[in-house]
């Protein structure tokens, strides 16, 4: 069985993003696996999942996503977590 990869990123608050989803850079969601959606862990303990849309405006190294929800979730701009591949697909 193989592991799954993980990284850890930037999460940036942006309001032209809608709720649900999360903008990633092409490089680091192929090297991540990421095919449609994206699991966040922060401090190892919030776990957030989002769908994901490639766009290659994101840097490699962060992951933006609506501004509003992330404020609900009580994250910061320019938080780091890690973010990997779930390991099945959610609805």
């Amino acid at each position: 069985m193989s592991e799954r990869r993980e990284k850890r990123l930037r999460l940036r608050r942006k309001d032209n993003v809608s709720r649900g989803l999360a903008k990633m850079n092409p490089k680091a969601a192929e090297f991540l696996g990421i095919k449609d959606s994206l699991e966040v862990v922060i401090a190892g303990k919030k776990r957030l999942y989002f769908r994901v849309l490639v766009s290659e405006d994101v840097p490699e190294n962060e992951v933006w996503c609506n501004e509003d929800e992330l404020r609900e979730y009580g994250i910061a701009d320019n938080s780091i977590a890690t973010c990997r591949a779930p390991l099945k697909a959610r609805q």
